[in-house]
């Protein structure tokens, strides 16, 4: 599945890149520069640095273009619809991400960045994945597999709590979080990738940036800052495929995270 879906996206890349507007004689190409930013959903309203108003500061100093959201398209118009008529959100997926609800929507109305929605998730396909590892789960000849995918979760949470920084948006933001979600995402997506279909964690990083990838391509060397928002679990994911990208200029967070927390 990941083979045909690479290939799809490679596909692609080459008709966006083969269609796009042939660049002016004297016109600068300027690439656009790319951050990720990694949250922590529900996490946001109870930790006591990393909360809403962080959120908030780090984003106005970040000042994107265009935010490239973890909201499946198919919602956008109804959460946006649901904003400007009382600002507020009912959208039941958007909804679960303060992120967005709290902070994102509302800077809307004082920062001129576009929302992109690129998240690969239907409603459908996280309901099939729950079944089915609830089956895996209480199925007998699945012991083994489903000790090792428990065991790895547990491994992964305790070297993180061992590191005396969770939820710290500078650790969040480092090489070293994403090789310890490493430990059990890649578990699990070794197990249960390719029953989980669509759902599986693989599969479904690559639904989300085939979306991503639209929208760079879309954009390409316009000179623009986009902000990737996803749960930060997902951010290693990306990171990787970003920097096989040779059209845009990849930013840390760090700086960002310095310029709000430092006098």
């Amino acid at each position: 599945m990941r083979i045909v879906t690479q290939i799809g996206i490679l596909s692609f890349f080459i008709i966006l890149t083969a269609c796009k507007d042939s660049a002016k004689p004297n016109e600068k190409l300027t690439k656009n520069e790319v951050l990720v930013l990694g949250t922590i959903h529900s996490g946001h309203l109870t930790d006591s640095v990393y909360n809403i108003n962080y959120l908030d500061r780090l984003i106005r100093e970040i000042n994107p273009d265009y935010i490239l959201a973890e909201i499946p398209p198919d919602r956008m118009g109804e959460a946006m619809k649901g904003f400007k008529r009382d600002d507020s959100i009912s959208e039941p997926r958007v909804l679960r991400f303060p992120e967005y609800v709290d902070v994102i929507f509302p800077l809307t109305k004082e920062q001129d960045f576009e929302i992109i929605p690129t998240a690969g998730w239907t409603k459908p396909m996280a309901d099939r994945r729950s079944d089915q590892l609830r089956a895996i789960s209480k199925d007998s000849t699945r012991i083994e597999d489903w000790k090792a995918y428990v065991e790895a979760n547990k491994r992964s949470d305790s070297i993180y709590k061992a590191t005396g920084k969770v939820n710290n948006p500078y650790f969040i933001h480092s090489n070293l979080y994403d090789s310890i979600q490493d430990i059990a995402l890649q578990t699990y997506n070794k197990l249960f990738n390719v029953e989980l279909g669509l759902g599986g964690w693989e599969n479904i990083n690559i639904a989300h940036y085939w979306n991503i990838e639209k929208a760079l391509e879309k954009h390409r060397y316009k000179g623009k800052r986009f902000l990737i928002v996803y749960g930060a679990g997902h951010k290693g994911w990306f990171l990787r495929e970003l920097r096989k990208r040779d059209d845009i200029k990849l930013l840390e967070m760090e700086p960002f995270l310095k310029t709000i927390t430092e006098p």
